[in-house]
């Protein structure tokens, strides 16, 4: 699933395509097409902005464009007359202006909503800080990793909960772990909260460094997997095995080290190991 840092890249390619210019069509595909986007034709882009794992388009004509990406989704910017690199039966959406056209393929959700819905529509009024907003608040993302009712959660499944904070998926959920030395089955009520700042931290320092902003590990590139899709294979940080198992409740695969990452006393042990080979995670 693209993840936060995917969907900021993917908002500047479609910003850079569309912002300041005319809608010369706009057309949709299904299955559940979106209602009524030729609304969209003559309007202009306002701008497209990423919001956790949402793409936000909006126009001067009052309405706005939400695209939530899921497994497989994705958006293309192409050239008019350019030869797309997927079929036109796979696109959910397309938008043209007079030099560019862009593409969503397979999204699963997009759908057209006025904007001043916007601060109130539940996918979007419901989210925690964005980890990539230039006005994230980590006191927020604590407060809300404090609700009584995350107390019983692994710390794997908090992170991955978007009303928590926004934009951390399966990849960054693994490196940030791994890097704050956590073991993926504590339970949030355990934690302190010196150690859930670490992790909130490190979450945004990770996507930080994934989109080439400033971050305080000094990366200007995609930092190194440490853990993901590594299972069974050596820890970089000290060479012991590591180790997989099922968690959260789409049943995805953690991958963890056993040495780094060791579960403190009283902590929820890990399910185990597969009886049948897996793709790990």
């Amino acid at each position: 699933m693209p993840e936060g840092d995917a969907l900021y890249r993917f908002a500047g390619r479609v910003h850079g395509a569309l912002a300041g210019k005319v809608i010369r069509a706009a057309r949709s595909h299904g299955p559940g097409p979106v209602p009524q986007v030729e609304r969209l034709i003559g309007a202009t882009c306002l701008g497209a902005r990423s919001v956790g794992k949402n793409l936000v388009i909006e126009f001067d004509n009052g309405l706005s464009l939400r695209g939530h990406l899921r497994m497989y989704g994705t958006w293309h910017v192409y050239r008019p007359g350019q030869r797309w690199s997927r079929p036109e039966r796979e696109a959910r959406l397309v938008l043209e202006v007079d030099d560019a056209v862009v593409v969503n393929f397979s999204a699963p959700v997009v759908e057209l909503l006025e904007t001043r819905a916007l601060p109130v529509y539940r996918p979007l009024a419901g989210l925690g800080p964005d980890l990539l907003a230039e006005e994230f608040d980590a006191a927020e993302a604590l407060a809300r990793f404090r609700d009584p009712l995350r107390a019983d959660l692994t710390i794997g499944d908090a992170l991955m909960d978007q009303r928590v904070m926004a934009g951390v998926g399966n990849i960054w959920k693994h490196e940030t772990l791994f890097r704050c030395r956590q073991y993926p089955w504590a339970r949030v009520r355990d934690l302190s909260d010196e150690q859930l700042l670490k992790l909130i931290e490190t979450a945004r320092n990770l996507l930080l460094a994934s989109v080439g902003r400033p971050n305080a590990f000094g990366l200007q590139r995609r930092p190194e997997m440490y853990v993901y899709m590594r299972a069974g294979q050596p820890c970089r940080r000290c060479g012991t095995r590591l180790r997989s198992a099922r968690q959260g409740v789409d049943i995805r695969y953690t991958t963890w080290c056993p040495t780094c990452q060791a579960p403190a006393a009283g902590s929820v042990s890990a399910p185990p190991p597969p009886e049948a080979p897996h793709r790990p995670g």
